[in-house]
């Protein structure tokens, strides 16, 4: 899998030895690693730092790279209240999520499109301006703010003229941006649960004008937001690695379950969702207990940002979002 970020964690087993791993990485022809690729390395220490240096030796970039055991799922309600948040690390220009473990630690399993929105916006410095902010006005505490935003005059060279503000389970690759951009957003995580009811509180706004994906204003067209969540087979059965994208993370046929808000449209006050999992296929217990699937939670102010078509201006504001599941012994 390619990776563009700087802190990598590779997931695997439970009792599995990390003592002695000896990872192989795939790098640019003519670039060099070191420590060396299939070196023999102790992971049970922290991360290993890598360093990848190019051809002409005018580039380089360091890489935190970790092995971690997934830990169980204890509870059988995820809670995400959305009060944890910070600038980004790497920039400092926008927000991101966070949750802490039930074990205390950090995890940054949520992510969002302002990395994307950041090339627009190169020299912007209000982090408030934004797709994704998060508000102090939530049901108690924070809550998050998705807005579909102008893109300006790199939208209309790129032909990508807004874009929506979403949050979602998973992550974003920058390197998909500016060529295949719907492979920028991966959805889910492995997850170990069978999930069976989603729910949380929105408010929605639509902004004035719809446009379609050349700026033509499209007239009598409401705008509106989407809100669902998506369980699926991480591998199909040849072994290979599935993740979905913006291109198909409704219609994969590895999906097995989908809780989805059929109608995201304006409200005023803050408006409960309850929606339950439709199953398409059994769950397989020895794969969930190998964490063979992957949970999808996806928020967007423009159901079809996607396909950069919306209005600007339309807000979708997102709290106390509940994940329900099977209860086990």
């Amino acid at each position: 899998m390619p990776y563009s970020k700087s802190e990598i964690t590779f997931y695997v087993k439970r009792n599995s030895d990390i003592t002695h791993m000896a990872p192989m990485f795939k790098i640019t022809e003519g670039a060099t690693i070191e420590p060396a690729n299939g070196s023999l390395q102790d992971f049970s220490r922290g991360p290993v730092t890598y360093k990848v240096t190019s051809q002409d030796k005018q580039w380089n970039r360091v890489y935190n790279v970790a092995f971690q055991e997934r830990s169980r799922t204890v509870t059988d309600t995820l809670k995400f209240d959305f009060d944890n948040y910070e600038l980004d690390k790497e920039y400092g220009k926008f927000y991101v999520w966070y949750d802490k473990n039930e074990d205390g630690k950090t995890t940054y399993l949520w992510a969002t499109g302002n990395p994307g929105f950041r090339y627009a916006y190169s020299t912007m410095k209000d982090p408030d301006r934004y797709p994704t902010t998060p508000i102090a006005e939530g049901i108690d505490g924070a809550s998050v703010k998705l807005e579909t935003r102008s893109t300006g005059a790199f939208g209309v060279i790129n032909n990508k003229r807004i874009a929506a503000g979403n949050l979602f389970y998973g992550f974003f690759d920058t390197k998909y941006v500016l060529t295949e951009t719907m492979k920028s957003t991966n959805f889910g995580h492995p997850f170990d649960k069978t999930p069976i009811k989603f729910e949380g509180y929105y408010r929605y706004k639509s902004g004035d004008k719809y446009q379609d994906k050349n700026g033509n204003e499209i007239p009598g067209k409401k705008d509106q937001g989407s809100i669902y969540s998506v369980m699926y087979r991480n591998h199909d059965n040849a072994g290979n690695e599935v993740m979905l994208h913006g291109d198909d993370v409704l219609t994969n046929p590895h999906i097995v379950a989908v809780a989805r808000m059929v109608d995201v449209t304006g409200t005023e006050d803050w408006t409960k969702f309850e929606l339950d999992f439709k199953y398409f296929d059994n769950i397989d217990e020895t794969l969930l207990n190998n964490y063979g699937y992957n949970l999808a939670i996806v928020f967007s102010s423009s159901y079809e940002g996607d396909h950069f078509e919306g209005a600007v201006g339309s807000t979708l504001l997102i709290d106390k979002v509940r994940l329900i599941c099977k209860k086990t012994e």
